[in-house]
């Protein structure tokens, strides 16, 4: 076979996706991929869907995410490993894969330990977008760790929000957070408490890492007219809110079938009440019911967001003409011949 006719791969590396949000512009990634998820989300009836498949152990848990529209398939595999930070190691690490279904070839590999974080901040504000008050600027993030700046920058860049009161019980974790968002033009003030944190806030975060049926929140930090972006719980046995707000709270999902396993609202009865997000960008289902309406988005994360966090890399790629490329896929001359090609590749020995 000759080398120049393989069928590789286009391929986004860490350093290849880090020079390409430096390239664009970080706000313009992060509003950039909002408009891909609206718009997937606008067709939502032609996705297929199933809640994602994970593989679950003491330390953590092990999933991959797939999804097509029928031209396309899309999947990431993705971890989650609390203790990981322990060991120096992210607790959230991911690639995905974009592929034509008309025939199988992958059109994009991508690392997605960034463009999961980056893809989940824009899915944070874009639903905020839809369910908070609209003059809302003031928001806490308790939980201070990988996800915060991406969710305080999309925050700003997609709802208008203008100061950030940050709290994690780890200060080193606050201190990193105070660092990383000084030039953002963002207001940021480091709290003692989630008490402090959430006074004065018009939306609040939750984004903690631990794998436990927590109480991040209770219902007396919970003022009318707040709207709560519940990002941490995300798994079976792994929640942030005390149950009294959800009873409370106009509850919004992506995928009742995944969120019942993994969201806030595994605390809940099976049949209790939600609203699915997309339902509400289509304008098929209200969202805040008014100014005092308490509104909870339950974000676990689906894999609709990645595919078109996907579809939004491939294009900034092709736009930006990056030519990596993946020495992927077997491609014989002859497609019946794999052993042939394999046989015509192997070294000539010595005489």
């Amino acid at each position: 076979m000759n080398p120049s006719a393989r069928a590789y791969v286009p391929f986004v590396s860490v350093d290849a996706m880090m020079g390409l949000v430096h390239r664009i512009g970080l706000t313009q990634v992060l509003t950039g991929i909002a408009d891909y998820i609206q718009a997937d989300f606008l067709r939502w009836p032609q996705f297929d869907k199933t809640p994602r498949v994970a593989a679950h152990s003491p330390e953590g848990v092990i999933e991959l995410m797939p999804t097509s529209d029928g031209k396309l398939y899309a999947f990431k595999y993705v971890n989650g490993h609390p203790k990981n930070m322990k060991n120096g190691m992210q607790t959230v690490m991911a690639f995905g894969l974009l592929a034509d279904v008309d025939n199988g070839a992958p059109v994009l590999l991508t690392e997605m330990t960034l463009l999961t974080a980056l893809r989940t901040a824009a899915m944070s504000a874009l639903a905020a977008r839809h369910l908070a008050r609209p003059d809302a600027r003031c928001m806490a993030i308790i939980g201070n760790g990988a996800q915060c700046e991406f969710q305080a920058v999309a925050f700003q860049a997609i709802c208008g929000i203008d100061a950030v009161r940050l709290y994690d019980i780890d200060p080193a974790a606050t201190a990193k957070a105070m660092r990383n968002l000084q030039g953002t033009g963002l207001r940021v003030t480091s709290c003692n408490s989630v008490e402090e944190a959430v006074e004065g806030a018009d939306i609040v975060t939750t984004c903690t890492a631990d794998k436990a049926n927590a109480t991040i929140l209770t219902d007396n930090h919970v003022g009318a007219g707040l709207h709560i972006n519940a990002v941490g719980g995300d798994c079976p046995g792994k929640t942030e809110l005390h149950r009294d707000i959800l009873e409370r709270a106009q509850i919004f999902v992506e995928y009742p079938p995944q969120t019942r396993i993994e969201g806030e609202i595994q605390q809940l009865p099976e049949d209790y009440p939600v609203t699915e997000l997309w339902e509400v960008m289509a304008g098929d289902r209200t969202g805040r019911r008014d100014e005092r309406a308490i509104t909870l988005f339950d974000s676990v994360g689906f894999a609709i967001e990645d595919f078109s966090a996907l579809r939004y890399i491939k294009d900034q790629m092709q736009a930006a003409g990056i030519e990596a490329q993946l020495d992927l896929l077997a491609d014989p001359d002859d497609p019946r011949d794999l052993f042939g090609m394999l046989q015509r590749a192997a070294p000539e020995r010595a005489a």
